[in-house]
């Protein structure tokens, strides 16, 4: 399934300013993610990812709130598996 799914801003790239990357923690697995679509994220922020774009900032406790809701569905593993 794919899903958008939070994690957080790790580090930011600024070198491109067209092209401005990250490192992004989901659960614990880092991957770069684009910041074209949120140019007010900043190192520490959530935001909410789909296929290596970040859509949206959102605060921890929604952050949460989702980790939690696809732990219940068991989406966490796929994930896991590298399937963001």
């Amino acid at each position: 399934m794919c899903l958008a799914v939070p994690g957080k801003v790790l580090s930011i790239d600024e070198s491109d300013p067209l092209m401005r990357m990250s490192k992004v923690s989901f659960g614990g697995i880092v991957k770069d993610i684009s910041l074209a679509y949120t140019p007010e994220a900043k190192v520490e922020d959530y935001v909410i990812v789909h296929v290596g774009f970040a859509l949206r900032t959102i605060d921890e406790e929604e952050a949460n709130s989702v980790f939690e809701y696809l732990e219940q569905m068991g989406e966490l593993e796929e994930i896991r598996d590298g399937e963001t």
